[in-house]
């Protein structure tokens, strides 16, 4: 058994890419316009799983599905999904341009870590720093949690 994908329900695409794809910098590798259905996918992949998406496009890189159904449905705010996780280089610097990009930071990364985000559908999205964790610096050592994640 091997990971493949996590689908995701958007409300907007729109919306959904300029977090998935202009914030968080993740890639479209595929996309499937269903006029019978009346929906989209979009497939993202993390920019360092590219490659292994080239390699094997139906199966190489864990992806992220993004679903959008065009015609309007309640969805509700239901927290049973739980989240998703990227690792990241830098994650001061990560935070600082999602911060930048009109992105909460849901909670901050105190511990040089660990921090969480929600997209705009309120899916949270956890962000690890790659390797050992940075040491704390402020802003981000003394800064509170906002809202959910």
């Amino acid at each position: 058994m091997r990971y493949l994908h996590t689908m995701l329900r958007v409300r907007n695409l729109d919306t959904a890419m300029k977090f998935y794809q202009d914030a968080l910098g993740l890639k479209e590798v595929r996309r499937v316009d269903n006029d019978k259905g009346r929906f989209t996918l979009v497939f993202l992949c993390a920019p360092e799983d590219e490659g292994l998406f080239k390699s094997a496009p139906q199966s190489g890189a864990p992806l992220v599905e993004l679903t959008y159904n065009w015609d309007e449905e309640k969805y509700g705010e239901d927290r049973h999904f739980g989240h998703l996780a990227y690792e990241v280089d830098d994650i001061y610097a990560t935070c600082d341009r999602l911060m930048k990009a009109g992105i909460t930071i849901n909670r901050p990364p105190r511990d040089g870590n660990m921090a969480f985000v929600r997209s705009p559908d309120k899916q949270s999205v956890e962000l690890l720093q790659k390797g050992k964790p940075l040491a704390p610096k402020e802003p981000w050592s003394s800064m509170p949690n906002t809202g959910n994640w």
